[in-house]
């Protein structure tokens, strides 16, 4: 690991519990700073309404209003996520009325990507809709630095993430590093080779993490999976590593994807970061898999997501309602 990295990690990871919510809300109204929360959802019916929940009984009352905005962005759900997320609290924007005028394409950055339009924070936080057992502390601990620290632009949270039943410690028969299969196996291979200032992320793919607003619609948006990775490298290359930091929020409990889904995953992260490395050289954008059926092993291929939105300051309307 490199020297940098190593500073890095002792200055800029710390634990959710090392900022408590009277000193984040102290420092939240001293500034004046804003903080939308948004959850990207589709087809989450039976996970959304409790996060809404919590976060509207735990950092949306008089007496603890960390958050200020919290807007649940339906993704096309066929589901009732928009009915059980309204019904718990949240605003719900669809996808498609968001911009109307530019046809939404499929996939989790392009709902990220609208949402900057669809929230007014100075302080944006992304959570994924599907986790279970959630606790605050996951809002509260990555928003947390972007409100005591004017140096700090960009937070994912880390996490334990078991693979299936029960939270188990790691170590000999524990499943506590599990869960991340990709981050494992393509990810952090990635960045360790290639953007080796970001060897210290412990979640680099995690759906959990907030930035300044100021930062976000400066950067990209890889419109499938290859978000994640994508904002994180360009956040590097936009405003320097000790700009960048990371919170343990304790335990990530959600519905893990197949082998196949985890494979498209992994195609559209490797295309992100191939973008990066060098753009202009072409790698064939698909994926071919197989499926064994009653005649044999069927193959399926499918597209890897290769769109990217361009930063929010240069769409129009965005730029308007900045000015207005």
């Amino acid at each position: 690991m490199l020297e940098e990295v190593e500073r890095w990690l002792a200055r800029r990871s710390w634990s959710a519990a090392d900022r408590p919510l009277d000193q984040l809300l102290a420092a939240k109204g001293g500034s004046g700073t804003t903080v939308s929360v948004v959850l990207p959802a589709l087809n989450e019916e039976a996970t959304v309404g409790a996060i809404v929940e919590t976060i509207r009984r735990e950092l949306m009352t008089d007496a603890r209003p960390l958050v200020d905005e919290l807007v649940v962005l339906d993704s096309g759900s066929t589901d009732r996520t928009a009915e059980v997320a309204a019904a718990a609290g949240a605003r719900v924007v669809h996808r498609d009325d968001v911009l109307p005028r530019l046809p939404a394409l499929p996939g989790k950055g392009e709902v990220l990507w609208r949402s900057l339009l669809a929230t007014s924070g100075d302080v944006v936080c992304f959570v994924d809709a599907d986790l279970k057992d959630f606790d605050a502390g996951f809002v509260s601990g990555i928003v947390g630095p972007l409100l005591t620290d004017p140096d700090v632009h960009f937070v994912k949270a880390m996490y334990d993430r078991p693979l299936g039943g029960e939270f188990a410690p790691s170590g000999p028969g524990g499943a506590a590093g599990q869960g991340g299969r990709v981050t494992e196996l393509v990810a952090r291979p990635l960045l360790n080779l290639h953007w080796p200032q970001l060897a210290g992320f412990v979640q680099p793919l995690g759906g959990e993490y907030a930035a300044r607003r100021s930062l976000l619609e400066r950067l990209p948006f890889p419109v499938g999976y290859g978000v994640e990775l994508g904002l994180l490298v360009d956040a590097l290359h936009t405003v320097g590593l000790d700009a960048l930091a990371q919170v343990d929020v304790g335990v990530r409990k959600h519905r893990h994807q197949d082998g196949q889904a985890l494979g498209r995953m992994a195609a559209a992260i490797y295309r992100t970061a191939q973008l990066r490395l060098a753009r202009g050289h072409l790698v064939r954008p698909s994926l071919t898999q197989f499926e064994r059926t009653a005649e044999g092993f069927v193959p399926r291929t499918y597209a890897v997501d290769t769109e990217e939105r361009p930063p929010m300051t240069g769409i129009p309307e965005y730029a308007q309602r900045r000015a207005a």
